[in-house]
């Protein structure tokens, strides 16, 4: 029996050859090109359930001085524990309670895959718990993400959240990111820093931040007015506000626009009308940030 596969066949070769050849591709360069593909990501080895593995020193540090994250075991070198910068105290307490292991550059890659930046340290921990809407209903600025699925825009988004003060992130429990090293390492600490509630059924839940007294303004490039004329004031103060993002590609969907309280977009005075979800989001905040700062 022949063990070679279709792909591997004579004939195979020969349609690939007379392909590069009418692309002008010699051997040579054929050649040069397969030695630039990078190289795959090694796995990373299996984590047990129930843990997470967060990774690089922002996110692990917050992680450690959270006081509601569950740590299990800190792999950390040398150089690593000189740029952690947490407190003697909270070092002892690992140590005595051996939770610390010494480890090289080259183990930790192992834990966490080799394309992983994790800065010499890597913490294993139990993910947190989701609040629920009643615990945040003191902040007055909130964030909702309604379907947004790449970590690496979430994590974003969470770092702009903390930097505008805003009270917590609400997500769908569906078709969103689960808590990863991924997503914390993009948020680079704020995972550790903001409330992060999921909401089975994201309409239900705006309707309930209704009845909290939040203002849900839905961000769509389509908006009736611009974010800075769409904020409520009630009694001559400005109500709470819970932002409202769409997903990355659909932007909001049907039912959540129906059920946010107004429509707005931010203003774009160049050629280009859309942003990125993690800018918007960004730039959304600091508007309603700034509004709700000038209102005290």
């Amino acid at each position: 029996m022949n063990d070679k596969t279709p792909k591997d066949s004579h004939y195979a070769r020969l349609r690939r050859n007379r392909r590069d050849a009418k692309a002008g591709i010699s051997g040579m360069q054929k050649q040069q090109l397969n030695q630039k593909r990078p190289r795959p990501q090694e796995d990373a080895a299996d984590v047990p359930d129930g843990i997470i593995r967060l990774y690089g020193l922002h996110t692990v540090r917050h992680a450690l001085e959270n006081e509601n994250r569950v740590t299990k075991k800190l792999y950390l070198t040398p150089n690593a524990r000189e740029r952690l910068e947490i407190s003697d105290e909270l070092f002892a307490s690992l140590s005595d309670s051996q939770k610390i292991e010494e480890s090289t550059p080259r183990e930790l890659d192992k834990l966490v895959g080799s394309n992983a930046v994790h800065q010499g340290c890597v913490l294993e921990a139990i993910p947190l718990e989701s609040k629920n809407l009643a615990q945040i209903s003191d902040s007055p600025l909130l964030l909702v993400l309604d379907q947004v699925t790449d970590p690496h825009n979430v994590g974003a988004i969470m770092r702009s959240a903390v930097a505008m003060g805003a009270g917590a992130i609400i997500t769908t429990t569906r078709h969103s990111p689960t808590e990863t090293g991924v997503l914390a390492k993009s948020a680079s600490g704020a995972l550790d820093m903001i409330d992060h509630i999921e909401a089975r059924n994201l309409s239900n839940a705006l309707g309930e931040l209704h009845k909290l007294g939040y203002q849900t303004i839905g961000l769509d490039s389509e908006g009736e007015d611009i974010l800075e004329n769409s904020i409520i004031r009630k009694s001559g103060n400005i109500s709470k506000v819970a932002l409202v993002m769409g997903n990355e590609g659909k932007g909001l969907r049907s039912k959540t626009r129906e059920t946010c309280t107004t429509l707005a977009r931010i203003d774009m005075p160049g050629a280009i009308k859309s942003l990125n979800v993690s800018n918007a989001s960004a730039l959304a905040l600091y508007i309603v940030s700034s509004k709700l700062n000038a209102a005290e």
